[in-house]
């Protein structure tokens, strides 16, 4: 198709995609035009008659594809962020045609015999090569004809059942929403807040991507309240049935590649490394999160005069924290305005750490009105990249929040990186968009994720910025989160949207006293939800579940995690991390980071906090490494030491 904007690299600043110039009659054409090209790279690198070299055959993988890498870091960012019906269409045609050229190349044995023969005596391309050769095996490079065969098969299998889970969950998003008639009935929202509900003679509340929907603790009917946790539980119930088939189909591809499960298959490539270090760390945290939220619960019953359901649980911790720290989170909103929150708060914080600096550039757009884009520079005035922000929830947008490359920083390919953060902050009808604390330290969070993009400094695009194991990756974006409160960024961005005045002391003395509060029920449903993850992914080959709903009750009842009043943070039918995002036996990575996580806001403590000599470190050691050494190598190198679990149990009020 001649005119096709995937066809070339972007003359926009930093290869930006041209999203103003991209049609969705264009993304089909590129990807059969991108896959084909890099086959035939391929088949080059796999018949080149010269001796294999890390050149000519790691290096030129590197190299390849990049049509396809263009075409797929535009679709799949769009179709998360504004999906329409044509690109839904799109991604199901096209996600088992990727899954069988993935397959084409990983299992090409002509090339799989090459990389065999590569040595390299560069640290940086051993560690590379390993990684190839890892993937490649992981792969199933090395099974026999009929083995490679089913492989494919359950690969494509398991590409269609994650797009259905994945759709299916958008959709219900605004067909499970809570419709109201009475605005009365959404009594504890502010006016702004109804009216940006307001939906011709209703008012629609959507349902956000986890159990608990933030507007329990707010609404002050209780029956509305039980209808909105009804509708969050049992939204998407066909997902519960696309779940177990996902779950055997990978615990059959386990076996296959040499596993007894695919819990065993997933951590073997992680920091982790064994399901036992995963379940001994786990084991340590049950006990203890159980036991504070059985406390919690005895009080917040006490609030309400009666034994709370998991629907009262949000609405009466507030007030137990209201009664007990004289705090309410409520209170916070007019102080974080979600520009001042970014210009004053998070730039700042990073403008301190690590003397970078941020410039808006309105010529620069995205996929969305909402989409703002920013310009990066170094303290010297050296460009980075680009940073863009997507705050907004949509009808088109997927639950949650998260990070991901537009542009993958590589001194190979030449290219600089441009990374994008999505949030889901309601969009008021008029009037500023104020945020909730939690929104807040969210926001730090995924520009954690943002810098670690930034900060890459790497030769080759596999293992740029965040291209790190997934116990890995959410270490810095938590670290990140300490400076939420730090005093000196706080006295810089809390100011009241219409007075300017700071956040008073006594509410931030007041959030500090209540942030171990309601602990106990944040770990449980953390850690249900994980063991969850846990359980759909230790079954054996062959292990079938008939009944998903059943499975649930009784895994959790075996982790001895089950709570009646604490449902896990996903169930089954919206656990998107795991049935659709890419964090299959994967979710404990965010309680296993934040071992790693605490280690470094202690050390930061230790040497001062937020220091450019600390920033400097930090992004030296470990921001701009990316995934090009061992990620606990890099930790060490930063802390000095090998991680101890005792400053998280102190964090959560456990120990």
């Amino acid at each position: 198709m001649a005119g096709n904007p995937f066809f070339a690299p972007s003359n926009l600043p930093y290869e930006l995609p041209p999203f103003a110039d991209i049609r969705e009659e264009h993304y089909l054409p590129a990807f059969e035009r991108g896959m084909a090209e890099q086959l035939a790279e391929v088949d080059a690198i796999a018949s080149n008659p010269e001796p294999a070299t890390f050149d000519n055959t790691i290096a030129a993988l590197e190299r390849s594809g990049r049509i396809l890498d263009r075409t797929a870091t535009a679709f799949f960012t769009v179709c998360g962020s504004n999906s329409t019906d044509r690109t839904m269409e799109i991604e199901k045609e096209i996600s088992p045609q990727l899954t069988r050229h993935s397959d084409a190349i990983l299992l090409n044995r002509a090339l799989w015999a090459r990389i065999k023969q590569v040595t390299t005596e560069d640290p940086e391309e051993s560690w590379l090569l390993e990684k190839y050769r890892d993937d490649f095996v992981r792969a199933g490079a090395d099974l026999s004809e009929p083995e490679q065969e089913r492989l494919r098969e359950l690969n494509e299998a398991l590409s269609k059942l994650s797009t259905e889970f994945a759709q299916s969950l958008l959709k219900a998003s605004t067909d499970s929403a809570l419709v109201v008639t009475d605005p009365k009935e959404l009594d504890g929202f502010d006016e702004a807040r109804i009216e940006s509900l307001r939906k011709d003679d209703t008012y629609v509340l959507p349902l956000l991507n986890f159990t608990a929907q933030p507007a329990l603790s707010q609404l002050t009917d209780r029956d509305v309240r039980r209808r909105l946790y009804e509708l969050s539980v049992g939204r998407a119930p066909g997902n519960f049935e696309l779940a177990a088939r996902m779950a055997a189909l990978r615990a059959e591809r386990a076996a296959l590649l040499g596993f007894p499960d695919h819990a065993s298959y997933v951590v073997a490539d992680q920091t982790a490394k064994t399901v036992e270090a995963v379940e001994e760390m786990l084991g340590q945290l049950v006990g203890p999160a159980v036991r504070n939220a059985r406390r919690e619960a005895e009080a917040l019953a006490e609030q309400a005069g009666f034994e709370i359901e998991p629907w009262d649980w949000p609405y009466y911790s507030e007030k137990v924290r209201q009664a007990r720290y004289d705090f309410d989170a409520a209170a916070m909103r007019p102080y974080f305005e979600l520009g001042r929150v970014y210009r004053d708060g998070i730039f700042f914080a990073a403008g301190k750490l690590y003397g970078v600096t941020f410039t808006e550039r309105p010529d620069l757009g995205g996929y969305h009105p909402d989409v703002t884009v920013f310009e990066v520079f170094d303290e010297d005035g050296s460009r980075l990249g680009l940073f863009a922000l997507d705050p907004y929830a949509r009808p088109t947008k997927r639950g949650g929040a998260w990070m991901n490359n537009l542009v993958d920083q590589s001194f190979l390919i030449g290219q600089l990186p441009v990374v994008i953060n999505n949030l889901n902050v309601t969009k008021p009808a008029s009037g500023p968009t104020l945020l909730t604390y939690d929104e807040v330290s969210t926001a730090f969070h995924e520009f954690g994720h943002a810098l670690h993009g930034l900060f890459s400094q790497v030769r080759f695009p596999r293992v740029s910025g965040t291209r790190v194991p997934r116990d890995f990756v959410e270490y810095p974006s938590q670290v990140n989160e300490m400076w939420v409160t730090w005093p000196e960024v706080l006295a810089n961005y809390a100011r009241h949207h219409e007075t300017g005045e700071p956040m008073p002391a006594e509410l931030v003395e007041k959030l500090k006293a209540a942030q171990k509060f309601n602990q106990g029920f944040k770990t449980v449903e953390y850690l249900a939800a994980t063991l969850l993850d846990w359980a759909w992914h230790r079954l054996a080959p062959g292990e079938t579940v008939a009944d998903p709903e059943a499975f649930e009750a009784a895994a959790l009842e075996a982790a001895q995690i089950a709570v009646p009043q604490v449902r896990p943070r996903y169930r089954t039918n919206y656990f998107a991390h795991i049935f659709s995002g890419g964090y299959s036996a994967g979710y404990y990575s965010y309680i296993w980071s934040e071992v790693l996580d605490a280690e470094s806001v202690e050390w930061f403590k230790e040497n001062g906090g937020l220091t450019r000599a600390n920033g400097d470190h930090f992004r030296r050691e470990l921001l701009s490494r990316g995934g090009s050494l061992d990620p606990l190598t890099a930790f060490r190198n930063f802390r000095g030491r090998e991680p101890g679990i005792q400053p998280l149990l102190a964090r959560r009020g456990l120990d």
